[in-house]
């Protein structure tokens, strides 16, 4: 927890109690203070982002009003209630029950590894590149460990980090989580026989490259163009990454462009394949409706996922590996995360 919550939960708790206590007087009917309760529960978590200016603080509150004291109040409901009414009640507040832990419990490390396949003529031989994206930890471990060797047990010939790597508040603070994670990266050998290559993220200090001290990682704040025999990479600058106007040039061989965000795809970008993070898969997807915010201009289809752009050009944005820290409420719902592994091989011959 975290000292936003207490003020938090003690609004959502007082406001428990009075509709309770109106119940009990028999000035409201159970029904009516249910909805009149989960109104001013949205009050609260309104009033928490407005005061602290920050969208991810109100998301917080209502993880608490919906994950917490909604299925406390509809069980109160089903007490004070019979019939049709009860049941539903019941019904409805398991089901929440159910859905935060797989939200808050058993996604957040439901690491996959997801593959795709790009053809391209480009290629003489068949080329992995694996995209560990977003780790954004703020205790390295055993978790992120296990991501790091997805990467490596994948055998890639090439592997590129769309930043975000740890994320906490102080300085002090990041230096500490990135030295923690230096070490993992150098105990697993990050390295791949085309190269490793970074870019910057939002949660990135100045510093941030000190990650890979002792590494073969080629890490920059700016764009920067790599030329490995017959693939190129174009890795771009956090700036140019959120650029739905940014030109990359075409080079020779297979062109590889990657930044943070997935923005710079929506411009005159000339290459094969472009490659980026940022947008979690949305963190929270719901059927039919898909991610609620992917903090991005990119279209929602392609906030996660492979997608084929004009000009024999495709678009790949990882769910990433970690999930916003800081204020925000810690869960993943219908979009684990995962590290994506694309093979890029010739055409069959006929």
């Amino acid at each position: 927890m975290i000292p936003l919550d207490l003020p938090v939960n003690l609004g959502l708790v007082a406001i428990g109690i009075a509709v309770a206590w109106l119940v009990a007087r028999r000035r409201l009917r159970p029904t009516v203070a249910a909805v009149l309760a989960a109104a001013l529960g949205l009050g609260v978590a309104f009033v928490t982002m407005v005061g602290t200016g920050d969208v991810f603080a109100g998301m917080r509150a209502l993880a608490w009003l919906l994950f917490a004291h909604l299925p406390l109040l509809l069980a109160w409901t089903a007490i004070r209630t019979r019939g049709t009414c009860r049941w539903v009640s019941s019904i409805t507040a398991v089901a929440i029950v159910v859905l935060g832990l797989e939200a808050f419990v058993r996604e957040p490390t439901a690491l996959s590894v997801t593959r795709y396949t790009v053809v391209s003529a480009k290629v003489e031989r068949p080329l992995r590149i694996a995209v560990l994206s977003d780790l954004q930890t703020d205790d390295p471990g055993a978790y992120e460990r296990r991501a790091i060797r997805a990467v490596l047990d994948a055998e890639p010939d090439l592997i590129l980090l769309p930043g975000d790597f740890v994320q906490a508040r102080g300085r002090e603070r990041n230096r500490q989580l990135r030295g923690q994670l230096r070490e993992l990266l150098v105990e697993e050998g990050l390295a791949a026989p085309l190269g490793v290559y970074a870019v910057r993220g939002n949660v990135e200090h100045d510093g941030w490259t000190d990650v890979f001290d002792g590494l073969a990682v080629m890490a920059s704040d700016r764009s920067t163009h790599h030329q490995q025999g017959p693939v190129s990479v174009t890795a771009l600058s956090f700036r140019r990454g959120f650029d739905p106007g940014a030109t990359v040039p075409g080079t020779r061989g297979f062109h590889i462009a990657f930044a943070h965000a997935p923005d710079f795809a929506l411009g005159e970008i000339d290459a094969d394949l472009l490659v980026a993070g940022h947008t979690h898969g949305g963190q929270v997807v719901l059927p039919g409706i898909g991610p609620l915010i992917t903090l991005s201009r990119v279209p929602r289809a392609w906030a996660s996922g492979l997608t084929a752009l004009p000009g024999d050009r495709t678009l790949v944005v990882s769910r990433g590996v970690g999930m916003e820290r800081g204020l925000a409420p810690r869960l993943r719902l219908l979009c684990t995360p995962e590290v994506v592994i694309i093979d890029v091989v010739p055409p069959r011959r006929r």
